[in-house]
């Protein structure tokens, strides 16, 4: 579809206020690193929870929602659904640890935590590990959907996607700092989410889709398609283990994904450790988690199952997309672009650039976030100590430009977004419970998070590419490899926990009093501490169990806010009431729970 002068008008305007946002912030986030990365540690937690749900809704999120409904129905979206349970106790249990950690980055945790020789590598393999290998393939991926977007909506080239959207971004995050991300994300999280109920409303109403109740019904005369509706799938036994119960009661806790990650961290840390104080902290952090779960996915699921109506098949989107997108290109995922090319102008325009604003401010959190690694835990902390704060916001805007530079050459070779989560997820099954325990069991070393990550990243290349060709008529699901992978790693660094080098007592002591864990996985370190006559506060022991029982009351409430809009969208109007009444109890539990618990901290 061409677009009119209206449509240009508002991509050029939006890019136009990005920049400037982004380059408002130059002469404050440039006086040293901890502006640069953090925004002087003085941010409010309604900025920093806007940005933190900015930044997981990319452009490839309604391209993977869509891959997920059209090829599993909508309870395939359980494999990130199931993610909550751990964000809600990243709200109730580490926001408190992380803020008082008082580190730049997640990655310096480890010399805070562990101690030796260990502990520095540790440090040095992470921040490669995942400042370049991890944050490079997220980058491409979410460059691969832009490019799809781009591709199917103006008849854009991937090199011209690339240069534009890629170079803006670039320049205004190596000049803005962390301070200029968050302030574009509130606005193009408010945008992306009024162009997503839009999309919504004018792809339901399409004269070919019939309205919300004449789609539903079309979909119904199709058993395959009933299923695909449901939140919860039933179609088969396999299914509801694949979809729902393997995810709901292993993801939350066994898998490291960026941004849902046990224990919190990349980010989500980041946000966390720049908030004005711990209050602010969890506050942020509960706000994310109901926007992320809970508020944002219907518009999309919408679209994906109109798209259903139109393009029930695969051969149907090669037929729409020849000669406009390379056929090895074409996925499920592509749905996405196809529906909202039929939205009518100036509405067009809106939703495009809420598309690219998705894009934006995920990429510049990335980029932000890999140069504060390769600032803070590489060059100044190995490589030049003595650096100036200018030479060090230097470096971290050198940096965001080499990212970026390799990121969209690899994006160039990706073909499906769903692949690639899919790999992402199981690249840290099994990892997850240590960044949990770590927290609160002062047995866990360095040697035991340095054997999980390998272990985790060999048994992934081992399910996801070797398995096959080894044992050819094994089939083993990507769910059940996953069940497989968490039981092995686990057991990997639970023995490496035991046999590896104890942490030295004065950083586990000097740990504890900084951070003030609460349960009984410190008694050892507090023992220590009276011994040497170290005076510890000692945190109370009932605060651990208040905060899992808070936690699993927000996960009840944001999940039932998910399912009374589904029933409701049904039209199942009895369903959602109940719905409602689990919502208002839960809300209020919550509420309670939260005061409850911060009245205790504060004594």
């Amino acid at each position: 579809m061409n677009l009119n002068p209206i449509d240009i008008g508002i991509i050029v305007s939006f890019l136009v206020i990005t920049f400037i946002i982004g380059f408002s912030t130059t002469h404050s986030s440039g006086k040293n690193k901890e502006e640069f990365f953090l925004g002087g540690r003085s941010m409010p937690w309604w900025l920093l929870g806007f940005s933190m749900v900015a930044t997981t809704f990319s452009v490839d999120t309604p391209n993977l929602v869509t891959n997920l409904v059209r090829t599993g129905g909508v309870s395939s979206n359980w494999s990130w659904w199931a993610m909550l349970p751990g964000g809600m106790l990243t709200v109730f249990l580490y926001a408190n640890l992380w803020r008082r950690s008082e580190v730049l980055t997640d990655i310096e945790f480890y010399e805070l935590r562990y101690s030796g020789k260990l502990a520095t590598f540790l440090r040095k393999f992470r921040t490669v590990f995942i400042g370049l290998f991890f944050t490079i393939i997220s980058i491409a991926n979410i460059t691969l959907a832009l490019i799809k977007v781009c591709g199917v909506v103006l008849n854009f080239s991937p090199i011209l996607t690339i240069v534009i959207a890629m170079g803006i971004t670039t320049a205004f995050s190596a000049a803005g700092g962390l301070k200029g991300v968050l302030l574009s994300d509130m606005l193009l999280f408010v945008l992306a989410m009024i162009a997503s109920v839009v999309s919504a409303i004018f792809v339901v109403n399409l004269p070919e889709i019939g309205g919300l109740s004449t789609m539903i019904q079309k979909l119904a005369q199709s058993p395959e398609n009933v299923n695909k509706m449901g939140i919860v799938s039933f179609g088969s036994v396999s299914d509801f283990i694949s979809m729902f119960l393997i995810p709901i009661s292993l993801v939350w806790w066994s898998v490291w994904y960026a941004g849902a990650e046990p224990g919190g961290g990349s980010f989500v840390a980041q946000r966390m450790l720049a908030a004005k104080d711990e209050n602010h902290a969890v506050k942020a952090t509960l706000f994310f988690n109901i926007l992320h779960y809970s508020i944002r996915p219907w518009p999309w699921m919408l679209v994906a199952l109109a798209s259903l109506v139109l393009y029930p098949n695969h051969e149907a989107l090669v037929l729409a997309l020849k000669g406009v997108v390379p056929e090895h290109q074409i996925g499920a995922d592509v749905a996405y672009s196809l529906m909202i090319n039929k939205i009518p102008h100036g509405w067009l325009g809106l939703v495009i650039t809420s598309m690219v604003a998705a894009y934006v401010s995920t990429l510049s959190t990335l980029l932000n976030l890999s140069s504060g690694y390769f600032v803070n835990d590489l060059y100044v902390r190995f490589i030049n100590p003595a650096a100036s704060s200018k030479k060090q916001v230097f470096v971290g805007r050198f940096v965001t430009v080499v990212i970026a530079v390799l990121s969209a050459v690899f994006s160039l070779f990706l073909n499906n977004a769903l692949d690639v989560f899919q790999f992402l997820l199981s690249f840290g099954a099994g990892t997850g419970l240590i960044f949990m325990l770590r927290w609160f069991w002062w047995r866990i070393n360095a040697l035991s998070e340095l054997i999980a990550m390998i272990s985790a990243f060999v048994f992934s290349i081992y399910f996801t590419f070797v398995h096959q060709h080894i044992f050819p008529n094994v089939e083993i699901s990507w769910a059940f490899s996953l069940v497989l992978q968490t039981i092995l790693v686990t057991i990997c660094w639970v023995v490496a926990a035991y046999l590896g080098p104890k942490t030295d007592k004065d950083t586990l002591i000097k740990f504890y009093k900084k951070t003030k864990p609460a349960g009984y996985g410190w008694n050892y370190v507090i023992k220590l501490a009276k011994e040497e006559n170290i005076d510890v506060e000692v945190s109370k022991k009932s605060l651990l169990k208040k905060s899992v029982f808070a936690a699993f009351c927000g996960t009840v409430m944001i999940y039932s806010i998910l399912f009374l809009s589904g029933e409701f969208i049904y039209g199942r109007t009895l369903s959602g009431i109940l719905y409602s009444l689990l919502f208002v109890a839960t809300f209020y539990l919550t509420l309670y729970m939260m005061k409850n618990i911060r009245k205790d901290i504060n004594k």
